[in-house]
C-alpha cells in the first residue's frame, strides 16, 4: 500500500466515458446473478431448506436500500466516480482509504472464490483436479488479456454474460412451470409438486438454526451489486442509466433469485440436492436431461468467469483512484494508450490466481466457503460505509436531498434498518464454525489498514475534481434528468 509523494493527478489519464446505456443495465444485472447463486445455493438450500427463498429475499431488500443510497449520492455531485470518492468527501480521506483497500480486498477474494468455482465446474467434463486448475487457470488469463483491450470490451464481455446468465434462468424457471405442470416424475419416483416446498419437513426444515446458517453465502450471492457505482466514471450518462439499473433490482431478486430457486426445490425436493454441487445443473442431471445439463454447466462456468471479470475492473479502477489520491503507489495511477489501468489488473490476477492453492490442500466446497465468508463480511463493511455516508450527507446537506430528484425511500429510517439487519448478519456468521473461522481473521486486515493510514495520511488528498462536502457542488439533477426516480423519502 505504500504510496510515493510525487502526484499522478495532472498526468492528464482519465477514465473514458466507454460504457453506454445497454451495458449499465446488463452490469448491474451481472452483479446480481453471481457464483453466489449458481454454486453456493446448493449448500444454501442443504442447511435451510425451502426457507432459504425468504433470506434470498430479504437480503436482496435490504441492499436495494443501500443501492438506493448509493445512487442519490452518486446523482448528487456527478464528479463522484465511485462510493470511494463520496466516503472521502464526506467522511474524510481516512474513508476513501479504508473504502478503497477494502473493495479492493473484497473483489480479490471474491474473485478467488469465483476461480475456485471454475475449476469445480470443469470437472464436470475434465475429472482431473489437476487439469481442472490449469483450465481455470487459462480461463483467467485469457480474461486478463482481454480486459487490457478496452473497457469498452469489459462492457460487451459483460453484456453477453449476463445475457447468458438471464436466458439460462427464465428457461430454468420457464422448465420448471412445465414440469409442474405435468406433473413430472423422477427416476427416484420424487414428483414435481408445490408441495415440495414444505412436505420433506416443512418450510423451515431445519429450524432456526438452519434459516440462520443460510445467511453466509446467500449474502455472498449478492455481492457485486454495487457493481454499477463504480462504473459512474465511465457511463456516459448516468444521470440517466444509475436510476434504471438501480430500480430494477427488486424485479431481478424476485426472478433471478425467489422465482429461480422455487422452481428447483419444487421439481427436485430440497433434501435430494448435492450442497457440493451447482442446484441448477443437477436439477437437470435429476430430471435426465443430460444434453440440458451440460448446457447449464457452460452457464454456471460463464456466470463464474463474469465474476471474476467484475473483479478484474473493480479492482484496477479502485486501486486507480487510490493512486490518483496519493494511497496507493503511483503505477497503479497510470493507463495504456487504451485507457486501461493495466498494473491494477496485473496484480489482482496474480492475486487471485494464487487461490487455486486452497484447493490443493482442502476440498474445493472447504475452500468456496472459507473465502465466500471473508468476501461477505468485507462487503458488508463496504455496504454499511455507503450507508453512514448517507446519513453525513444527509446532515451535511439537507437542501441538496430536499432538491433531489433520486430520493433514498424512507431516507434515514430505512438506513438505520440496514444496518441493524447487517450487524445481525455478522453475529449470524459467529454461529457456524466454519464461518467463525474465517470471521475472526477479517479483523486482521482492518488492523493492517489502520497502520497503514498512519503512514499515509500526509500524502492522502481529495481528487482534485471534489470539493469538500460544505464546498460549492454542481446543481442539483433535475427531475426531468431522471429517468426512472422511483420512490422519494
Amino acid at each position: 500500500m505504500a504510496t510515493g509523494n510525487a502526484s499522478v493527478e495532472n498526468s492528464g489519464e482519465h477514465l473514458q466515458r466507454s460504457l453506454s446505456n445497454r451495458h449499465i443495465q446488463l452490469i448491474a444485472i451481472g452483479g446480481a446473478i453471481g457464483t453466489g447463486l449458481f454454486m453456493g445455493s446448493g449448500k444454501t438450500i442443504s442447511v435451510a431448506g425451502p426457507s432459504i427463498i425468504l433470506v434470498y429475499a430479504l437480503i436482496g431488500v435490504m441492499l436495494f436500500f443501500v443501492m438506493r443510497a448509493m445512487g442519490e449520492l452518486l446523482l448528487h455531485d456527478l464528479r463522484y466516480k465511485s462510493f470511494q470518492d463520496f466516503a472521502a468527501d464526506l467522511l474524510g480521506p481516512w474513508a476513501g482509504f479504508f473504502a478503497g483497500w477494502t473493495y479492493w480486498l473484497c473483489w480479490v477474494v471474491t474473485g478467488m472464490a469465483d476461480i475456485v468455482a471454475v475449476s469445480n465446474y470443469w470437472q464436470f467434463w475434465v475429472p482431473s483436479k489437476n487439469w481442472s486448475l490449469v483450465l481455470a487457470v487459462g480461463t483467467l488469463v485469457g480474461l486478463f488479456l482481454l480486459n487490457l483491450l478496452t473497457v469498452r470490451l469489459f462492457g460487451e464481455l459483460e453484456f453477453w454474460f449476463a445475457i447468458i446468465k438471464v436466458i439460462a434462468i427464465i428457461v430454468l424457471i420457464v422448465l420448471g412451470l412445465v414440469l409442474l405442470v405435468v406433473r413430472f416424475t423422477e427416476p427416484s419416483g420424487a414428483q414435481a409438486s408445490l408441495s415440495n416446498l414444505w412436505t420433506h419437513g416443512g418450510f423451515f426444515p431445519t429450524g432456526p438454526s438452519g434459516f440462520l446458517a443460510g445467511f453466509q453465502i446467500a449474502v455472498f450471492a449478492y455481492v457485486g451489486i454495487e457493481l454499477v457505482g463504480t462504473t459512474a466514471a465511465e457511463t456516459r450518462d448516468p444521470v440517466r442509466t444509475l436510476p434504471k439499473a438501480i430500480n430494477a433490482v427488486p424485479v431481478r431478486v424476485l426472478v433471478f433469485y425467489v422465482a429461480a430457486l422455487t422452481a428447483i426445490m419444487c421439481v427436485t425436493p430440497w433434501d435430494s440436492l448435492d450442497p457440493g454441487q451447482s442446484p441448477f445443473v443437477t436439477m437437470f442431471n435429476l430430471v435426465g436431461f443430460g444434453a440440458a445439463a451440460v448446457v447449464m454447466n457452460f452457464v454456471v462456468i460463464t456466470a463464474a468467469a463474469s465474476g471474476a471479470n467484475s473483479g478484474l475492473y473493480s479492482t484496477s479502477r479502485m486501486l486507480y483512484g487510490l493512486a490518483h489520491k496519493g494511497m496507493a503507489a503511483r503505477s497503479f495511477g497510470h493507463l495504456t494508450r487504451n485507457g486501461v489501468p493495466a498494473w491494477g489488473l496485473f496484480v489482482t490476477v496474480v492475486l487471485v490466481g494464487s487461490s487455486l492453492l486452497l484447493t490443493l490442500s482442502q476440498s474445493i466446497m472447504a475452500a468456496f466457503t472459507l473465502v465466500t465468508t471473508v468476501s461477505a463480511v468485507l462487503f458488508i463493511f463496504i455496504w454499511g460505509l455507503i450507508l453512514v455516508s448517507y446519513l453525513v450527507y444527509r446532515h451535511k446537506a439537507p437542501d441538496a436531498h430536499a432538491s433531489s430528484a433520486y430520493k433514498m425511500p424512507l431516507g434515514r429510517f430505512t438506513c438505520w434498518l440496514v444496518l441493524v439487519f447487517f450487524a445481525f448478519t455478522v453475529y449470524v456468521l459467529t454461529r457456524q464454525h466454519d464461518t467463525l473461522v474465517a470471521l475472526a481473521v477479517t479483523p486482521v486486515w482492518f488492523i493492517g489498514l489502520g497502520v497503514a493510514w498512519f503512514f499515509v495520511r500526509r500524502h492522502a488528498r481529495h481528487d482534485d475534481t471534489l470539493g469538500t462536502a460544505g464546498a460549492a457542488r454542481q446543481p442539483p439533477v433535475p427531475a426531468r434528468d431522471v429517468e426512472v426516480a422511483g420512490l422519494g423519502g
